[in-house]
């Protein structure tokens, strides 16, 4: 975790101080939903302060996160705000236009299977590693389908790489780069974005693939796979504020 957290503090440092970021700094600056500006330098460092320490102990762990990371940044600066959700951008597909959104599945199914065979390679691959793929990519979406209030999306990365960051080194460098992240992100001063939600669920989503059975695989993709059909047509922050519990854990912490 330690190596984690300390390439993120770096890393907004010196990406605020020098403007560093592709495009300059403003293309890096969106509106929250209370209409506050706030800065994506976070999610790039925590793509880079996962990435970092996962690329000495497991290279293709790392390139999975950055290619998420990747495909998040192309969303981030040249997405069309006027296509939502999967329904949309599959839509848009069918009159045949090539979304951000599409790219970016496409870009998450790739790392997904780069993810899965690395996992697999001394295990052999079969319908198992396609699961492990399908969890990958899914977590890397569904983890930006959380990133709609401050602290949402790293709340829940939190809960769910703590328990597997003590025998994976992908969960335990995520952890640490969303503990560094999450005061910041409480006070509504920064956001992952695509960028650094997509890392951080591909992150998630390797360590659950490496630590759980077949069943387990296909168990968890289900799960994520029925929340992300549900995201269509059912808004997570209504559920979230209507479910006691969920809605205290969710506004822990947020100004």
């Amino acid at each position: 975790m330690l190596p984690a957290a300390a390439v993120v503090t770096a890393g907004v440092a010196w990406l605020d101080r020098r403007g560093a970021l592709p495009g300059g700094g403003r293309r890096w600056v969106r509106l929250n939903h209370r209409g506050v500006e706030v800065t994506l330098v976070e999610g790039v460092a925590v793509a880079l302060g996962t990435a970092t320490p996962l690329a000495v102990v497991e290279p293709a762990s790392a390139a999975v996160v950055l290619l998420a990371a990747g495909a998040g940044a192309v969303d981030d600066l040249g997405g069309d705000g006027g296509v939502k959700g999967l329904r949309g951008h599959l839509g848009a597909l069918r009159h045949g236009t090539v979304t951000t959104g599409v790219l970016k599945i496409g870009v998450l199914g790739a790392a997904g299977l780069l993810a899965a065979c690395s996992v697999d390679r001394d295990r052999g691959r079969g319908r198992h590693t396609l699961a492990a793929a399908g969890l990958v990519a899914g977590a890397a979406n569904l983890a930006n389908l959380l990133d709609l209030r401050p602290g949402r999306a790293l709340k829940a990365g939190l809960l769910v790489g703590l328990p597997l960051a003590g025998g994976q080194p992908a969960a335990a460098a995520c952890t640490g780069a969303a503990l560094v992240a999450l005061p910041e992100d409480l006070r509504s001063r920064s956001m992952l974005g695509d960028t650094g939600a997509n890392a951080l669920g591909a992150a998630l989503g390797v360590a659950a693939a490496r630590r759980l059975s077949p069943r387990g695989r296909w168990a968890w993709l289900g799960v994520v796979t029925a929340l992300t059909l549900l995201s269509e047509r059912v808004s997570f922050s209504r559920v979230i504020d209507a479910t006691p519990g969920l809605r205290q854990l969710d506004r822990w912490g947020r100004e």
